[in-house]
């Protein structure tokens, strides 16, 4: 039911007044394909007002049932009074607030409302939560700003999307997120969206003293200096009060370095903090292997770049000689190779998902993908992998985002425009380097840094992301100081050398440097990116397995039995053994398989689950700007028996 708002004085308490009930209302028998939009069109009402009076319609209308329709009007501004209650005051949390504001608000210290509210310590601040304020320190007076516009709120539905939504009101997504500024970064289910007005909101007045005793002037807030600052990106359920425990702050100095926590704490939000402040790192998710759990039949799709127009319509190539030629329709059937394995393997097990797949028909720019959706409907599909080019990813992400069906980006590498339901399954460049560093971190390795003048983007890289890093200082001529590098080694931890040099004679001096330092300390040496360099002959191989080159990478050598079983498998179908491609076809396929048995969605999956298969990890993370990307690495090092291993 709709409700008034009313102003009251001398205390903070809040009155609904329902303004239907002496009204009637009238009723709708609803005509097959009629929507709720329409039908609140043609009787002046929002879709809300509807949904108030019929909760059964957000499931969906059916024809001839009947709805009850609220009369329409403007609402108008009453102001009821109320007596003083002298006695304790209650708080419903609205959104946005926080702890901090709460007791500048009624006066009070954070231990007061703490030992009224004893959840608070564990449990935080939740949004309609109610609190007990402490009667002696409330104001005495309060008013509630009366909203002449009536407020219109909309309650997220399982599988709404921002477009849906503001579709379904005929506004924009900008205006949707203006009024909702929450829902930023992601869109929770459950979530009361403002559609239209703006929520009441409490304006304050100066409480009433009765003592004429000088109130003490609160000491000014003292926020430790700090040269450098570090971002931290706020994660789901964290509050101010969690956040200031988790930094050793106090919520004022938190507040002073980030004033839009005033705001309230959202999730997503990018932090400023003092660089002298350990920041904790992002919950690393376990990693698990999946077994079928859900008997219900789903339905997977591949979008793969045949090009078969361009194959039939081909008269001087044969198909031979096309296939020697065109290494992308090469790639393509690798991995199209790869994927029927993983269906095969899906069938073996008794997974239920029935698999369709077509011709994307891609080039870099076109593709006929928005075609194959209209025309087979697959915003019932459950999950759809491909196509290969990332414009064409996206446009398939777009087209399928009002049904969030999960797009599984199998070979694309940049960062372009993000959708809620794109998934990228190969780690970005900044990704596979953090990885890097984090290993080295949670060994409690002593890191320097070897970088030739020339890599000025590495520098800077390492520079703005990892400042407790160490640079070896070059000669006059760009060239390696021996006596410099030797000088940073500690002998109580390992030393890992990050070493980023094409120079052959860098390189010759750096590992000569660490093989003469080995009787003295531990060393290691460390690569971000690959290195032709190291893979000429110049370089002895069997110095590189003695400092145990270590680097990070996106997929592995596999060695397992279940590899093993895999590859002769692969060449029993095929006559040889699974390319990358292949194998990333099989990884990507099945992966996707075994997520979609799982008695969850897909997405809820990718959010508590990482997974591992062949050569490929698969650990899913939200990116700020919407979507998931990858960040599923390994650290591989060359071991003394001339292997390459993964490092524990």
């Amino acid at each position: 039911m709709m409700k008034y708002f009313f102003a009251i004085c001398i205390t903070a308490l809040f009155f609904n007044y329902n303004v239907f009930s002496q009204e009637k209302n009238s009723t709708h028998k609803v005509e097959k394909g009629e929507t709720i939009s329409q039908i609140a069109i043609k009787y002046n009402v929002t879709p809300y007002d509807i949904y108030q009076l019929n909760p059964d319609a957000q499931s969906g209308l059916k024809p001839n049932s009947v709805l009850l329709i609220p009369k329409s009007g403007a609402k108008q501004k009453t102001i009821v009074q109320a007596k003083p209650i002298a006695k304790t005051t209650t708080h419903e949390v609205a959104p946005k607030e926080t702890l901090y504001g709460i007791e500048k608000k009624y006066g009070i210290s954070d231990e007061d409302l703490k030992k009224a509210n004893p959840t608070l310590e564990k449990e935080g601040l939740k949004i309609g939560q109610t609190l007990v304020i402490p009667s002696k320190n409330s104001p005495k007076i309060a008013t509630v700003t009366v909203i002449q516009e009536k407020v219109v709120y909309h309650e997220v539905l399982p599988k709404e999307t921002k477009y849906s939504i503001s579709k379904q009101y005929g506004i924009t997504i900008q205006e949707l997120e203006k009024k909702n500024p929450e829902i930023v970064s992601n869109l929770p289910i459950g979530y009361k969206l403002i559609i239209k007005g703006n929520a009441p909101k409490v304006e304050k007045t100066s409480p009433v003293v009765e003592s004429k005793k000088e109130i003490a002037k609160p000491n000014p807030v003292k926020v430790a200096v700090a040269i450098n600052y570090l971002n931290y990106e706020v994660k789901p359920k964290e509050t101010l009060y969690s956040l200031s425990k988790m930094f050793g702050m106090t919520q004022e100095e938190l507040i002073t370095l980030n004033p839009a926590l005033s705001q309230g704490v959202v999730e997503g939000m990018i932090l400023k903090v003092p660089g002298t402040i350990a920041i904790p790192k992002e919950t690393k998710k376990e990693y698990a292997g999946l077994s079928k759990k859900s008997n219900n039949r789903k339905k997977l799709v591949l979008l793969l770049p045949f090009n078969m127009p361009n194959i039939e319509g081909d008269t001087i190539n044969t198909t031979a000689m096309r296939l020697k030629k065109d290494k992308f329709l090469n790639m393509t059937l690798d991995f199209y190779s790869g994927a029927l394995m993983a269906i095969d393997s899906a069938k073996q097990i008794g997974l239920s998902i029935d698999v369709k797949i077509y011709d994307s028909q891609e080039t870099k720019n076109t593709s006929n993908v928005a075609s194959i959706i209209k025309e087979n409907n697959l915003e019932n599909s459950d999950a759809v992998v491909g196509p290969f080019y990332l414009t064409n990813v996206e446009k398939t992400a777009e087209l399928l985002t009002l049904n969030q069906v999960p797009v599984i980006s199998p070979l694309s590498k940049d960062i372009g425009n993000s959708f809620s339901n794109l998934y990228q399954t190969i780690p970005t460049a900044t990704a596979v380097k953090n990885a890097m560093f984090d290993y080295m971190r949670a060994k409690g390795g002593n890191i320097i840094a070897v970088v030739d003048k020339k890599k000025e983007s590495m520098i800077q890289f390492i520079k703005e992301n990892h400042k407790d890093v160490k640079f070896s200082v070059l000669a006059a001529n760009g060239a390696l100081a021996p006596e410099n590098l030797k000088s940073l080694f500690v002998k109580d931890k390992i030393n890992y050398v990050v070493m980023e040099t094409g120079n052959t004679g860098m390189i010759k001096s750096t590992m000569a440097t660490m093989l003469s330092a080995m009787t003295t300390y531990k060393v290691q040496l460390v690569i971000l990116e690959p290195n032709e360099t190291l893979d000429t002959d110049e370089i002895n191989f069997v110095n590189l397995t003695k400092l145990k080159l270590m680097y990070p990478s996106v997929t592995r050598e596999n060695e397992s039995p279940e590899a093993l079983i895999f590859e002769k498998e692969y060449k029993k179908k095929n006559k040889i053994f699974p390319s990358a491609f292949a194998t990333r076809g099989f990884d990507i396929t099945f992966d996707t398989m075994m997520r979609l048995s799982q008695d969850r969605t897909y997405q809820e999956t990718t959010d508590s689950i990482a997974t591992e298969q062949v050569d490929n990890k698969f650990e899913y993370y939200k990116k700020e700007n919407g979507g998931y990307t990858n960040k599923g690495v390994y650290i591989l090092y060359y071991d003394t028996d001339l292997t390459i291993k993964e490092a524990n």
